[in-house]
């Protein structure tokens, strides 16, 4: 399945949710949910209508794959994952979601939306540990400097995004210093960091059927 090309924020409409997927215009008065919290489409007004339980699984399931911007094969080889480690296998799927480094990138304020981090990501903008990373699914751990090369300091775009930092909030689990550009993961996300409006549970039941 290729990567979703077209408008994002019918996205957003479809799940009924915002999603934050096109930065600082989520913000704005231009956001598209807030002027038209319906789904797309023709009909979209009279489109609603109460789901199966399979349906409510699947919105919930594609409501977080679209908000961390994955593919199916991706989002089922984290949750694959997540199976095997110990602990509850939702708050797992979520942990690993948080700690890619595209969302990283993003938390960290460098960026306006998770998109624009991978983009950043496979143009080798920044560093953990000191080495280069160019794989925005790549897991940081807990310890793991993340900063941004000498070279790329100067960007505009990045500068912008960082002095928006405090509106979108900063993640307790990541230190982040601004003039060093740099952040340090403190500890793995536990459930609480997560704040967005996730329901794991209906994932876990939809791939165990």
């Amino acid at each position: 399945m290729a990567r979703y090309r077209g408008p994002v924020c019918r996205l957003c409409r479809r799940e009924n949710v915002k999603l934050f997927l096109k930065g600082d215009r989520c913000y704005s008065d231009k956001c598209a949910f807030d002027r038209r919290s319906y789904s797309p489409g023709q009909h979209g007004q009279n489109k609603r209508r109460k789901l199966s339980d399979y349906g409510v699984q699947l919105r919930e399931k594609q409501k977080v794959k679209r908000m961390y911007g994955l593919v199916e094969k991706q989002f089922r080889s984290f949750f694959q994952r997540s199976e095997r480690q110990k602990g509850i296998t939702g708050t797992n799927l979520l942990s690993f979601l948080e700690r890619r480094l595209d969302n990283i990138v993003y938390r960290m304020g460098f960026v306006n939306s998770r998109t624009q981090a991978r983009h950043f990501v496979r143009h080798c903008h920044f560093l953990v540990n000191g080495k280069k990373v160019n794989i925005p699914s790549f897991i940081v751990e807990k310890g793991d400097i993340i900063e941004l090369k000498e070279k790329s300091r100067t960007v505009k775009t990045i500068l912008d995004s960082l002095s928006a930092l405090e509106r979108r909030g900063m993640p307790k689990w990541i230190e982040i210093d601004k003039d060093k550009f740099k952040g340090i993961i403190k500890d793995y996300p536990s459930r609480e960091d997560i704040t967005m409006p996730i329901q794991e549970q209906l994932i876990v039941e939809l791939y165990s059927k």
